[in-house]
């Protein structure tokens, strides 16, 4: 499968019948026991997906959950703007019971079947904060992402890193933590222009979480010109 970059103005991206009412469409990968699932129902303010722990990979298949209406989330042109956020779930890699192939052709075709036509803004790419991310090559995610969405991943991708108080925790800042770094994920996060989210749980109610990481989110989506991705 091959992604292909669609410019669309923001007006194509009404997705419904109403212009002051939007759909984003998102994608989240990972490893196994990142967060994923959990992040995911944090996004959608609900528990669509099953998330646990476990010491095997919980998710071994694709889902696509909606969030309801999110009312006066934007403005635009003086107007307040609904959002509706749709997220694809998708199994880790490397997954304790499936092979690379597997994965892969599971998510191609979720892809496919849910985003063909009108396109993923996002991939977020969903990393521990307490899991350094090490080694000279990317991430197995990291090489999902690029062989499913393409040469055009870069623009399309930000980590979510789930567990970040643990990094308060640990008495770092936010910025301290990122300066002491790997070069692995340097390297990454100057690959994709330094799109990144921190998301917490400690000290904050789920829809504080919720819309602090919808707002970055939307942020990044604005200064990508509302472009996304579609799968032919």
């Amino acid at each position: 499968m091959e992604a292909y970059l669609l410019m669309l103005s923001f007006w194509l991206l009404i997705a419904m019948t109403d212009s002051n009412k939007m759909i984003i469409n998102l994608a989240l990968f990972g490893m196994t026991q990142s967060g994923k699932s959990s992040a995911g129902n944090i996004l959608l303010g609900s528990t669509d997906f099953h998330s646990s722990f476990a010491p095997c990979s919980v998710t071994r298949e694709c889902s696509l959950g909606r969030s309801c209406h999110l009312h006066g989330f934007m403005r635009r042109g003086g107007q307040e703007v609904t959002l509706q956020v749709r997220v694809l779930d998708t199994p880790g890699y490397p997954h304790s019971k499936l092979s690379k192939a597997r994965v892969k052709q599971e998510v191609k075709e979720a892809l496919e079947h849910h985003f063909g036509q009108e396109g993923l803004h996002l991939a977020l790419l969903v990393q521990r904060a307490d899991v350094p991310l090490c080694g000279e090559e990317a991430s197995p995610s990291v090489q999902m992402i690029q062989e499913l969405l393409g040469h055009a991943w870069k623009n399309y991708t930000a980590i979510l890193f789930t567990h970040a108080e643990k990094i308060e925790e640990a008495g770092f800042s936010e910025a301290e933590y990122l300066h002491e770094a790997s070069d692995t994920l340097l390297t990454l996060l100057n690959s994709i222009q330094h799109r990144y989210i921190f998301q917490h749980k400690k000290g904050t109610s789920l829809n504080e979480q919720r819309i602090k990481v919808l707002e970055k989110i939307m942020e990044f989506i604005r200064e990508n010109s509302y472009q996304v991705l579609t799968f032919k």
